[in-house]
Formats: C-alpha cells, sequence, structure tokens
C-alpha cells in the first residue's frame, strides 16, 4: 500500500496570535509560514509525489502553493474530511481564554469525550481523516500501484490524529504528539499494518532550544506555533 506523506500547514496568522482557528475564514499564512511553504518543494524534491491532496482551508492551499508550481503536473484534489477540527463556538477566541474553561481540561486528558460547543467531537474529527486516508490509500494504489508516494496537506489536530490511528494509540494519548508548522510526518501503510517513519520532521531543531518562559504541560490545541 502507498506511502503518506503528511504536511502540516506553514505557520498561519492565527498561529502567531495565539488564536484557535479552526475553520475561520482568511486565515493565511504570515511571513515566516510563507518562507515555510517556499521552502517545501526543495524539502521534498527526491519523492515522486504521485498525488496531492490538501484541506480546504486558505492556510494550507497557500502552504501547497510554491510545491504545485514547482510541479506542474500534479493536480491537487481538496478532501474536506482533512480540514481542521470544527472548534464550533470556540473557533476565532485566544486559547489563553479558553483554558480556563472545563472542557480545555477534558480536551486535554481525556481528548475522546471532548465535544466542541456548536462544533465537532474529536472522535468524530479522526474518524473522519481516517476514512480519507483509508480512501486515498485505495485510490493511490489502484491509480499508481503499491509502492506509490502521496501527500496530505493538513492541520495539528489532524495529523496527530492520524499518528495515533496509524501506532494503535487511544485517541485519548494523542495530546502526547507535536507536530510542528510545516512538518513533515510519513506513514507507510502495508496490508497487516502502518509503519510512522517520519514524525513531525522540520530539519530544524530551534524549537528544542530552552524557552525563558517554558511550554507547560498542556497540549497546543490546534498545533501550535512552533519556534519561535
Amino acid at each position: 500500500m502507498p506511502t503518506l506523506i503528511l504536511v502540516r500547514h506553514g505557520r498561519s496568522t492565527a498561529n502567531t496570535e495565539g488564536l484557535l482557528a479552526g475553520w475561520t475564514p482568511g486565515v493565511a499564512l504570515d511571513e515566516r509560514g510563507a518562507a515555510q511553504a517556499a521552502e517545501l518543494p526543495g524539502r521534498l524534491a527526491e519523492l515522486p509525489l504521485a498525488e496531492i491532496v490538501t484541506s480546504p482551508l486558505q492556510r494550507c492551499q497557500e502552504t501547497i502553493r510554491p510545491l504545485l508550481h514547482a510541479r506542474p503536473e500534479l493536480n491537487p484534489h481538496t478532501d474536506e474530511r482533512i480540514g481542521e477540527c470544527h472548534y464550533g463556538d470556540w473557533s476565532g477566541r485566544k486559547l489563553a481564554e479558553l483554558k480556563d474553561e472545563p472542557l480545555m481540561e477534558v480536551v486535554q486528558a481525556h481528548p475522546s469525550a471532548a465535544a466542541f460547543p456548536g462544533g465537532e467531537s474529536m472522535r468524530a474529527m479522526q474518524t473522519r481523516a481516517a476514512e480519507a486516508v483509508r480512501e486515498w490509500n485505495a485510490r493511490v494504489e489502484r491509480d499508481h500501484g503499491a509502492d506509490a508516494v502521496y501527500l496530505m496537506c493538513s492541520h495539528g489536530d489532524i495529523i496527530k490524529s492520524l499518528v495515533a490511528e496509524a501506532l494503535g494509540l487511544h485517541l485519548d494519548l494523542f495530546q502526547r504528539i507535536s507536530v510542528e508548522p510545516c512538518s513533515i510526518t510519513a506513514i507507510r501503510y502495508t496490508r497487516l499494518r502502518p509503519f510512522l517513519v517520519r514524525l513531525g520532521d522540520t530539519g530544524d531543531f530551534t524549537s528544542l532550544v530552552p524557552r525563558e518562559e517554558p511550554p507547560g504541560d498542556d497540549a497546543q490545541v490546534g498545533g501550535g506555533a512552533g519556534a519561535p
């Protein structure tokens, strides 16, 4: 079965403003995010990509634009199932304000029970994304062969949930996974089991440098902004 390259979108204006973007329209890449996107074709130059699938949200569309320019033979496919979690009433709010919401403790410690007011549950988010991957795996294998490589550009929580699903981890453990903006995660699927072969690879270790203000114990809902 194919190998899936998961790319999180580059750093966005919502990331730098500390907002939980969700499906809020008009969330673009910031200057650093645009630079990250511009580097993506070089980072993936050795990979013979068979297909490109992307979330419909602007920040993902902008992230893959340089890659599509470098590979004009590829036509992107948009799939809403790999779009960001529907955070409902939380969308567009500051993460600093949301940390005191009682639901945030559930999101952090028991995400399989978390459902966002006016939005969807994290369990439903994982289910739709995993179904999309299974269907695309079958389509890519049918059209390009079992050894094909294809790419999906998506969002932090979506990618984390797909990694958890591939590793057989309960969704309640997915907050232990971290994927930075424009990071590359690769999962090789086989008939019996998936193999996680890359996780959150950016080629940049700046985010590991100790900070004056430690990041804290909670997971970054939505994925975080990456290195400062």
